[in-house]
């Protein structure tokens, strides 16, 4: 599960090889403990929970970068390792 980006608090992982339980390209946010899986098409948050504001920091780094996000879950479902990805805050 390697993280490829870190902002705010929050670590972005994806997971290798993972489609069986969300079914469809996905995020993993993990904030203080707290996990949410949000999709990489929309935004939505598909599981779990953070807090309010770091959803919406989420959401919009993934609007930002939708394309490398849906590059790096074919290579990660793929079992090959996905390229970093800058945060918001850099």
């Amino acid at each position: 599960m390697p993280t490829i980006s870190m902002f705010y608090g929050i670590l972005i992982k994806i997971f290798f090889r993972d489609t069986e339980k969300h079914h469809l390209p996905h995020i993993h946010a993990d904030y203080q403990g707290q996990v949410g899986v949000f999709s990489i098409p929309d935004g939505n948050l598909l599981a779990g929970e953070l807090p309010s504001n770091k959803v919406k920091l989420v959401v919009a780094w993934i609007e930002i970068h939708k394309e490398d996000l849906l590059a790096d879950w074919e290579l990660a479902v793929n079992g090959k390792k996905p390229f970093p990805i800058k945060g918001l805050d850099q």
